[in-house]
């Protein structure tokens, strides 16, 4: 029969579970050790420590627990059933530790290490797949853990340390972060192929006063950009429909909900067509972003010198929106 311990210093039932894992998790290897041995002199020979060192840890283990883990025998130990129940516990857990310290280890490798990358939904069709390709030609085994998101979910993703870099618009002015302009991307009105305006090049974003807009949903980068655009032009615009997707949105366009301002697509859209606004500018910035002293891994902080040496062409040249056999179809004002 186990006999009773002194609850002097001991830990209470109702202790902090913090405290007790932080007071315990230095002796578990030992534990473990001695359990495995059944004998402290050849225990501590393994562990490389003094054998009066682990025993008074052995003694302290047991103290601090309550509970008789060893039956002793001069210098061999048996467990108890007590200390059966607690190896089979303490082996999961190392186990668990060292399989969490070969995932840290493996994701800051330089060659094969892990980056955690967010990036808006326009990025996602050809820019962040180019970008990937081109770092991937000097890295090819480096890994990723993409997110695709709009700016501000990324930016609370960033600061809770799911993310290493996002690319995000508009570009960041935090003190918690550090963000670096890469490039800039022009917006375009986009209307029906068959609206009044579709005969025109070029407007000022005034001449859209009376429109009806679908646009994105309050929080989204572009969101605030637009309606910043729409204050400096002088009105409140009328909104039929807030989306999550930029594609959605001139989808709707060319259906006849309304008028939008975007960024130039991918690819053309049938059924639209596209004006330069003059004015005010209407562009949105582009960025990187990252946390504020967080030291970066190896593969992190390639990839984030790679991408700061593609500022100012990080979007390439726009698309043409009609080719020159389409021109006269008009789905499309050039740029």
């Amino acid at each position: 029969m186990a006999h009773q311990h002194s609850s002097q210093g001991r830990l209470s039932r109702s202790g902090d579970t913090e405290d007790m894992a932080a007071l315990l998790a230095p002796r578990l290897a030992h534990f473990a050790g001695v359990a495995r041995t059944e004998h402290v002199t050849r225990a501590a020979r393994e562990l490389g420590v003094p054998q009066s060192t682990l025993s008074r840890a052995m003694a302290r283990l047991e103290r601090d627990l309550g509970v008789d883990l060893f039956a002793r025998h001069g210098r061999a130990v048996s467990l108890t059933t007590a200390g059966r129940t607690f190896l089979a516990s303490v082996e999961r857990a190392l186990a668990e530790v060292e399989r969490a310290a070969e995932e840290v280890r493996a994701d800051a490798d330089p060659a094969t290490g892990k980056v955690a990358f967010g990036f808006l939904h326009t990025m996602g069709a050809e820019t962040v797949p180019g970008l990937l390709h081109a770092f991937r030609a000097d890295h090819p085994r480096v890994r990723f853990s993409l997110v695709q998101n709009y700016g501000e979910a990324m930016l609370e993703r960033l600061r809770a340390g799911e993310l290493d870099l996002c690319l995000t618009s508009p570009v960041p002015d935090a003190p918690d972060l550090v963000a670096r302009r890469l490039d800039e991307q022009k917006l375009r009105l986009v209307v029906p192929a068959d609206h009044r305006l579709a005969a025109r090049r070029r407007i000022r974003l005034a001449e859209a006063a009376e429109e009806t807009f679908v646009t994105l949903e309050p929080g989204y980068g572009l969101r605030n950009i637009f309606d910043v655009l729409c204050r400096e032009a002088g009105f409140k615009p009328r909104v039929a429909f807030e989306g999550e997707e930029a594609e959605t949105l001139r989808g709707l366009v060319a259906a006849g909900l309304g008028v939008a301002l975007l960024p130039p697509p991918t690819v053309p859209r049938p059924g639209v067509v596209e004006l330069t606004v003059t004015a005010p500018r209407a562009v949105r910035e582009i960025g990187v972003a990252w946390l504020a002293d967080r030291p970066d891994t190896p593969p992190v902080a390639a990839f984030k010198k790679f991408l700061l040496s593609r500022k100012g062409g990080l979007l390439g040249q726009p698309p043409e929106f009609a080719r020159p056999a389409d021109r006269g179809l008009r789905t499309a004002d050039a740029p």
